[in-house]
């Protein structure tokens, strides 16, 4: 501890407070009944949510008048004001013997990195007692301790209002993200530029136009009769359900993915032959597809990989969708903006025709991502296949309004990054503030010394003279 104000003074933790050790009682249950109090574990501490009871006549019990410090695990060394009930067996209660017990809790606090970053055990760490009891602790008169506690614990209160604040911001954002979709998708988002362009081709035409030029342009009787069938007359019809858009523009037209583009998906070169990774060629895994544009890829494969495998390089302007994986990865999609190789667990839908904007497509399938990954099946873990994605609905605006929604979205995103960025660095500061205000306040800085005060030696001579054999107890605790 460094030098403190004049007219304070520091003294060892081990001699200012009484302390209890918590144990775990005989009986815990999750319900309240007679006999039984607030089972007071981590949890509890922490949450302030009291999920079990505990039997009282087998328990130790902490009151309002503790500072609570948890003496087990990941978290140890961290604190928290008393509560009536059982405090459990990685519990230490301290009862300060004078002076403010939120002075004691707000310094133990500062003490977090301290005391869990110098824990013992060889298996769940635990507080070191020769680290924890010989803390030295800062001792102010006690009217400047109730007046340090009180301004203190009002700037920390605009700091959480602040950081409660900002945390809000991230889900504002997201929310923000999605209107914008569903207005780009919907039409909404245009609605002014379509009146000041009344003589734009409709969407339906230019659907025609990119059959006509992929069947000139199909490389293979597989690809005709998939373009084919794309377009066939009997195909469902979609509806609002399927687009999940209540309503899009007279000059757009919906389809299938599958009318669009090719859709294929690649494969993995085998890992047991070396020679066919560290390469040249870009092969895409389904983790690297993460709502983003891919301008390079983790692993490489040479052209031996490439040869032997049934992979084929996407030019630039793929739109990728994740078509298995566990958490969020199903659904998700990204744009190459290199040529690369993909695995056999993302689909790829290439549009060689010009006629849809790649990141038209994009946005597209970030709109749909819920409903896109209900599309899974199977009797594992849901997944997507290519002729599901062949399946999966498309809204086709006239090309020259994709290009319009491109423009205005990636305006709009790109506002949103700014705010987003701009919260990071006052996030940032803001958990500055925490640690810089409780330093200010035990270096005697948040408030004025008034010279009237009952010195800090009528405080000590308060405290019980503790015996060897007490502070021995402590050192085994």
């Amino acid at each position: 501890m460094s030098e403190v104000p004049a007219g304070w003074t520091t003294a060892p933790l081990s001699e200012l407070v009484s302390f209890r050790k918590g144990k775990k009682p005989d009986s815990i249950r999750s319900d309240e009944a007679s006999g039984f109090v607030p089972y007071l574990d981590i949890h509890a501490i922490e949450k302030g949510v009291t999920r079990q009871y505990a039997e009282a006549e087998s328990a130790r019990i902490g009151t309002k008048e503790d500072v609570f410090v948890v003496w087990d695990g990941a978290r140890s060394g961290w604190v928290g004001l008393g509560r009536e009930g059982a405090i459990g067996s990685t519990i230490m209660a301290l009862r300060p013997l004078a002076g403010e017990q939120r002075w004691l809790y707000h310094f133990l606090q500062t003490q977090f990195d301290t005391i869990n970053g110098n824990t013992r055990g060889t298996g769940i760490p635990h507080v070191d007692p020769e680290v924890f009891w010989n803390l030295e602790v800062p001792l102010a008169p006690l009217p400047e301790q109730r007046r340090i506690v009180a301004k203190l614990e009002t700037l920390l209160a605009k700091v959480d209002a602040c950081r409660q604040r900002l945390e809000k911001i991230p889900v504002l954002l997201k929310r923000f993200r999605q209107s914008v979709l569903a207005a780009a998708c919907s039409g909404k988002i245009t609605a002014d530029w379509r009146e000041d362009h009344p003589a734009t081709a409709s969407g339906s035409n230019l659907l025609e136009q990119i059959r006509q030029q992929r069947l000139a342009t199909a490389e293979s009787t597989k690809e005709k009769n998939q373009i084919a069938e794309a377009f066939q007359a009997d195909q469902p019809s979609l509806d609002a359900d399927d687009l999940n858009l209540e309503q899009i523009p007279d000059s757009w037209c919906t389809c299938r993915i599958g009318a669009i583009g090719i859709v294929v998906n690649g494969s993995t070169p085998s890992r047991k032959h070396p020679e066919f990774w560290d390469g040249r060629i870009p092969w895409v895994s389904s983790g690297e597809v993460r709502n983003n544009i891919i301008t390079t890829t983790r692993e490489k494969i040479t052209k031996a990989g490439f040869e032997n495998s049934s992979v084929r390089l996407l030019p630039e302007g793929t739109v990728l969708l994740a078509m298995i994986g566990e958490g969020k990865t199903r659904g998700q999609t990204a744009v190459l903006r290199i040529a690369a190789t993909i695995n056999q667990n993302i689909a790829a839908v290439v549009l060689t025709h010009g006629l849809v904007v790649s990141e038209f497509l994009w946005r597209w399938f970030q709109l749909q991502y819920e409903a896109t990954r209900e599309r899974g099946g199977g009797s594992g873990p849901q997944a997507l296949n290519c002729q599901r994605v062949r399946e999966l609905p498309f809204v086709l605006p006239p090309l020259t309004e994709q290009q319009e929604i491109v423009r205005r979205v990636e305006a709009l995103f790109a506002l949103a990054d700014q705010i987003a960025a701009r919260a990071a660095t006052a996030q940032a500061q803001v958990d500055k503030l925490t640690p810089s205000v409780l330093a200010k306040a035990f270096r005697g800085e948040l408030v004025p010394q008034d010279p009237t005060d009952e010195p800090t030696s009528v405080l000590l001579e308060r405290i019980p003279r503790q015996t060897k054999k007490n502070r021995a107890a402590r050192s085994q605790a």
